[in-house]
């Protein structure tokens, strides 16, 4: 899991269109880089896991 801390992929080095997200106590937390006025979208564990595991695919 990501240490504590909002992080973004290498692969977003041009600025383009991204997220950042971070660990919490419950899971995770996502922002758009952009626009991070605009809030969190916040996932338990479990459902983090998942989601990471089917974007590897």
């Amino acid at each position: 899991m990501m240490i504590d801390g909002w992080k973004k992929s290498p692969y977003s080095a041009n600025g383009g269109n991204c997220v950042e997200a971070r660990a919490t106590e419950q899971g995770a937390a996502v922002r758009d880089t952009q626009n991070r006025h605009l809030g969190q979208l916040h996932a338990s564990a479990r459902e983090w896991e998942a989601f990471v595991a089917a974007v590897r695919l």
